[in-house]
C-alpha cells in the first residue's frame, strides 16, 4: 500500500530533486495516479485538478522531497524534408501536439497524419524519443484538439461562439484566437 503522497507540483524540480519519474506525454496529463520513481519509490499523486505536467517539473511529496518528472521515451514520427514549415502548418492545422526543432518535427504516431505528410513530400520515420511538444498559444498547457466537423480533431476543451449575423461581403481574413465571435447571415 502506497502511503507517500504528492499534493502539489513545482514548475522546476532543479537541484532539489531527490529522484526522478519517467512519464510519457499522455501520462503527464495527470490528477490522481500511483507512480514509481526510478529508484523504486512508490507514491500517489493526488492533485486538486487534472494538469499537464512538463518535463523538469517536480512532484512535491508530503515529506518535502521532490520527484522530478522526465519525458519518457515513446514511439513517435520524425518529420523532415524541404518544406518543414509547410508540414508544421498542416500538423498545427489539425491541432496536433508537435515538438518543433530547426530541422525536424516530432508527433505521436498517427497513420492518417503520416499518409498526409508523405503525400506532401515529407520524409517520415518512426523513432523512439522523449516527447515534449510545444505548449499552447500562450506558452503553457497543452494544445487541445478541435472538432469542427472535419473528423480530424478531438473533443473541445473549451467552447467557441459562432453567431451567424452578417452578409458574406465581409472580409473573413481575421486572426481568430480561442475567444472569438464569427457573425454572418447564412440566409
Amino acid at each position: 500500500m502506497t502511503k507517500i503522497k504528492a499534493f502539489e507540483v513545482t514548475p522546476e524540480a532543479g537541484a532539489a530533486a531527490a529522484d526522478k519519474v519517467a512519464l510519457s506525454y499522455a501520462q503527464r496529463l495527470i490528477r490522481r495516479k500511483k507512480l514509481t520513481s526510478q529508484s523504486g519509490l512508490s507514491f500517489y499523486v493526488d492533485l486538486p485538478q487534472t494538469i499537464s505536467v512538463n518535463a523538469g517539473a517536480g512532484f512535491v511529496l508530503e515529506d518535502g522531497r521532490v520527484i522530478e518528472v522526465v519525458a519518457d521515451v515513446e514511439p513517435l514520427l520524425r518529420v523532415t524534408g524541404p518544406q518543414i514549415t509547410r508540414y508544421a502548418w498542416h500538423i498545427g492545422n489539425r491541432h496536433t501536439p508537435c515538438t518543433i526543432a530547426e530541422d525536424h518535427l516530432l508527433i505521436a504516431v498517427d497513420p492518417v497524419l503520416k499518409a498526409m505528410l508523405l503525400h506532401l513530400g515529407a520524409q517520415v520515420d518512426e523513432v523512439q524519443a522523449p516527447f515534449t511538444p510545444e505548449g499552447g498559444a500562450y506558452g503553457h498547457g497543452r494544445t487541445m484538439g478541435h472538432d469542427h466537423g472535419s473528423g480530424h480533431g478531438a473533443d473541445h476543451a473549451h467552447a467557441h461562439s459562432h453567431d451567424h449575423n452578417h452578409d458574406h461581403s465581409q472580409d473573413h481574413n481575421q486572426d481568430y484566437g480561442h475567444a472569438y465571435t464569427h457573425e454572418h447571415d447564412h440566409g
